[in-house]
């Protein structure tokens, strides 16, 4: 079978190193993105460059941004005194979206995994460290992902900030709304056994 020429392979290759792209569709997007005309390829071009000269991480909070601080930190409308620590800024969005929690954020870019060689001098910690000890936060909420990772990574935060008598809860986790008992693990049915709450 003949190989793609060179600058195709070269843009399937380049697509193929995203996160959750595999070869076929990193053919596909490649195949796409030729099949537009010079502008919009050119368009969605410099969209990446832009977004790669522009975008930074916020001094504050951690948050991907255009302007420092970002808009959240920025936001004095928003409560001072609650933090909630996620692993990514894709965790901070996903938060957003609920539009119930208008404390601020802290973004660790990670999470504690020995076997990835990530402890917490890797993570964002030391900054998260300064703004407690500058503000007066009465909670941290930690809302890590509910895997190995995500509750080493949750343990450590929690054994760091108790000591400083900082209030520190842990988001809830079990059986998703709509879904069956019957299917669920046992780890999640006892997460939800866990936080449970009173009606």
């Amino acid at each position: 079978m003949k190989s793609y020429p060179k600058p195709l392979a070269k843009l399937i290759g380049e697509f193929a190193k995203l996160p959750g792209i595999g070869n076929k569709t990193a053919q596909r997007l490649a195949f796409h993105l030729l099949s537009q005309d010079k502008t919009e390829a050119e368009a969605f071009a410099n969209a990446i460059i832009e977004a790669k000269e522009k975008m930074k991480f916020c001094s504050v909070c951690g948050n991907l941004t255009d302007e420092d601080p970002c808009s959240i930190c920025s936001d004095a409308g928003r409560r001072q005194d609650v933090i909630c620590v996620v692993e990514t800024p894709q965790d901070l969005m996903a938060m957003e979206r609920i539009r119930e929690f208008d404390g601020l954020y802290h973004v660790l870019h990670g999470a504690i995994s020995p076997m990835d060689g990530v402890g917490p001098e890797d993570l964002n910690l030391k900054d998260l460290i300064v703004r407690l000890q500058n503000n007066p936060v009465k909670e941290v909420i930690v809302a890590t992902n509910p895997n190995i990772e995500g509750e080493a990574t949750a343990m450590y935060i929690a054994g760091l900030l108790k000591p400083a008598g900082i209030k520190v809860t842990r988001i809830a986790h079990g059986i998703p709304v709509g879904g069956d008992l019957e299917y669920a693990d046992e780890i999640t049915l006892l997460k939800a056994v866990e936080g449970r709450r009173e009606l």
